[in-house]
């Protein structure tokens, strides 16, 4: 079970139920900041959002794998913008010039540069996020995003993968680090994670975007 359906069922229990027309899925204060001008943008061309970083080493996708992917989503016609932390603009500044290195259209790099309300609204204007366990994941599901979800089994997904909106989860969940809760890998070559493909992320992304957006928010499950 979910942990927030199991937080719901618990306010449920104690007489507090959800109020008419409300699903149950996590939310944002709207309006959101206008984030346009801070967008690599083009008509027709469609946006996904990539979070590469991850509070724990265990839960993070190899960065050499993100610059293979990000090069993909732009050859496959996606315009790629790239969020983190301050903290983080390392790993992106990285992952943008290599991706620039080889022969990659504009990436747009925010890492470090726009706060938590720009940040959501960064990723209501995306099609798709593409993340691992962590924090901004569940902030695309609050603005109804889906995610593909790179996600390390060292806690269980049925617990804790983006809630409410569609999701594409990617890593083997029957690695040998299931359940450990390591936040660094201790298996060489960081198996649960690096097994996944850049095309795994684009079929991924490919997918989740052909959803309509009426159908892209999911009540309780």
């Amino acid at each position: 079970m979910t942990e927030p359906v199991r937080m719901l069922q618990s306010v449920r229990a104690a007489g507090f139920p959800l109020p008419a027309g409300d699903a149950g899925r996590l939310q944002v204060r709207r309006p959101l900041p206008d984030v346009d001008a801070l967008l690599p943008v083009e008509p027709g061309v469609p946006l996904v959002a990539v979070h590469p970083g991850a509070s724990a080493p265990a839960r993070a996708y190899p960065w050499p794998l993100w610059v293979t992917a990000v090069e993909r989503l732009i050859a496959d016609g996606w315009r790629v913008v790239l969020t983190g932390s301050r903290s983080e603009q390392p790993l992106t500044r990285r992952i943008a010039a290599a991706v620039a290195g080889l022969g990659g259209g504009a990436v747009g790099d925010l890492a470090g540069t726009v706060d938590l309300a720009q940040l959501a609204a960064v990723l209501d204007r995306a099609e798709v996020t593409v993340v691992a366990n962590t924090g901004p994941a569940h902030l695309s599901a609050a603005v109804g995003t889906p995610v593909v979800s790179l996600f390390a089994p060292v806690v269980p997904a049925l617990r804790w993968a983006p809630f409410g909106v569609p999701v594409e989860l990617l890593g083997d969940q029957d690695a040998p680090c299931r359940d450990t809760r390591w936040t660094a890998c201790q298996l060489d070559g960081h198996p649960c994670l690096s097994s996944v493909s850049a095309e795994q992320i684009v079929d991924a992304v490919r997918l989740l975007a052909a959803i309509q957006p009426a159908d892209r928010e999911l009540s309780i499950r």
